[in-house]
């Protein structure tokens, strides 16, 4: 049976995943401004109804990791199964949400055997996870997997095993916004951007290949160097940006499912009933 406190871990991960979708506009991902398109329209309300079915499975992966109490390789094991089983869910939901499962499930696993960690400390625990081989693992590769092989990308394996880089940038991107001003919205916006910027997104490649990719990195760095989502100059980058990858049907999902692990982590570091809310 899980507690109050994995129930609530839960719960938190689940409300940082909901505030990733609710923003907007985020370059080639769903959000809520696309009541025009309805295919758009559905999918995004399909996401956001999806992320609830997140909820149980999370509780679970931080019930186990509370029951193990170490970073080892069977708490790996059945962190593992517990996603698949998630991810079977999931699809049932009307699907989606696949690369948040494997960071928000680390994550939520890491606050549950450190429950004093906070942000960097959080990652770092994840990466003594995700160090250990899913010895449960399906021996056919998936399509991250086969698309990290041929390009020598990282893949969502990689960033975990490397203790979520692109989780500690957008923290960092987060923390000094706030501390400069800036408004929630484009803090949350600039640290996707920084995600962006960098991240050698898999299902980009999958997409659009090794050209696709790069172009999306120097598109999101050329808003930054605008000075981000909260000037007039980064905002009209912004919609020029994201209007491209819209027309080209590029979606950078993996940098989307990256910063909902930034927002927990976030929650986490101020309090995870403040962040639940």
């Amino acid at each position: 049976m899980n507690s109050r406190e994995d129930e609530t871990l839960a719960q938190a991960a689940v409300a940082a995943l909901t505030r990733q979708l609710e923003l907007t506009p985020k370059p080639g991902l769903p959000d809520p401004r696309d009541l025009r398109a309805r295919i758009t329209r559905q999918d995004h309300r399909a996401l956001r109804w999806s992320a609830k079915a997140l909820l149980p499975g999370l509780a679970a992966m931080a019930a186990c990791a509370r029951r193990n109490g170490a970073p080892t390789p069977e708490l790996r094991a059945e962190l593992g199964a517990i996603g698949r089983s998630t991810e079977h869910s999931l699809t049932l939901a009307g699907g989606g949400h696949r690369g948040a499962t494997w960071v928000l499930g680390l994550l939520v696993a890491a606050a549950a055997l450190e429950p004093g960690a906070r942000g960097r400390e959080l990652v770092a625990t994840a990466k003594e996870i995700a160090a250990h081989p899913d010895r449960g693992a399906p021996r056919r590769p998936s399509r991250g997997s086969s698309v990290s092989a041929e390009y020598g990308a990282a893949g969502a394996r990689g960033e975990a095993r490397a203790g979520f880089p692109h989780v500690r940038r957008a923290l960092d991107v987060l923390a000094a916004a706030r501390t400069a001003g800036t408004p929630e919205e484009d803090a949350r916006l600039d640290a996707l951007l920084t995600v962006m910027s960098t991240l050698q997104d898999t299902e980009l490649l999958y997409t659009a290949g090794p050209y696709g990719l790069r172009h999306v990195q120097t598109a999101a760095r050329g808003v930054l160097d605008e000075g981000g989502t909260a000037t007039t100059a980064g905002r009209r980058a912004l919609a020029a940006f994201d209007a491209e990858l819209r027309l080209r049907g590029w979606s950078p999902r993996g940098s989307g499912s990256l910063l909902a692990g930034a927002l927990f982590a976030d929650a986490v570091r101020v309090g995870v009933g403040r962040g639940a809310q």
